[in-house]
């Protein structure tokens, strides 16, 4: 089986990755010229079923439709800036585990939505809930007492500001925690730098921590724990 797909000039697609590592290769569109894009995308699509687009904006999504044929369809989960390609014929595959997400704020929702793509795109079940932040901490105990009903394996939980909410999160439960900081803030410490300290220099062990913004790592790594998990 052939390991790289060669597109001439532009790029060495990864295509065995998933069996490899178990995550697919995804396609970052941010800082690419929009009609490189969608040429990725179908050549992904073609090599295996599927392909996923991250930080596509509007004038990138726009360039991908224009350019897609009848043998595709496509996907936008839109505040996640995530696309999908898929080939007619090609069978979603459901890995099964569930992920648990939790956003502190609406304005941490596109985040978040980055790792509730990223998880249902790679199989996992996403039992979500947003806007429950530490000034108002009694809105969490419902929803993380539901996500622990559900037996799910991991939460990753997506705060800017001061980003208290994962230490509190894994203080209270007894599965892994994954940290997000997000760019939401202002003045000192802002743009996710004191969100991003708060959550490494927590107290809570068995929390861990991701970049600023990076839903999809987050995302991913969650749906590895997932898998992890359903294999015992």
């Amino acid at each position: 089986m052939r390991n790289i797909k060669h597109i001439k000039d532009l790029a060495r697609l990864d295509i065995c990755r998933e069996k490899r590592s178990g995550i697919p290769e995804f396609i970052l569109a941010e800082g690419k010229q929009w009609k490189d894009v969608p040429k990725l995308m179908m050549n992904m699509a073609n090599e295996k079923g599927k392909a996923i687009a991250t930080r596509v904006d509007k004038r990138c999504f726009n360039e991908i439709k224009k350019r897609v044929t009848q043998n595709y369809r496509l996907k936008h989960y839109e505040k996640a800036r995530i696309v999908i390609l898929i080939k007619k014929g090609y069978k979603e595959k459901k890995v099964g585990g569930k992920v648990g997400i939790i956003a502190a704020g609406t304005s941490d929702i596109p985040i978040a939505e980055e790792v509730r793509a990223t998880c249902e795109e790679l199989g996992c079940k996403v039992i979500y809930a947003y806007d429950v932040g530490v000034a108002g901490v009694h809105r969490l105990f419902s929803p993380l007492e539901k996500m622990l009903r559900e037996k799910v394996s991991v939460i990753v939980v997506v705060a800017g500001m001061e980003g208290a909410l994962p230490t509190v999160v894994k203080g209270l439960v007894d599965v892994p925690v994954i940290g997000v900081p997000t760019s939401i803030g202002y003045g000192y410490g802002g743009k996710g730098e004191s969100a991003l300290m708060t959550m490494l220099q927590s107290c809570s062990p068995g929390l861990v921590v991701v970049n600023i913004d990076n839903g999809f790592g987050a995302g991913c790594a969650a749906v590895l724990i997932a898998k992890q998990k359903l294999k015992k």
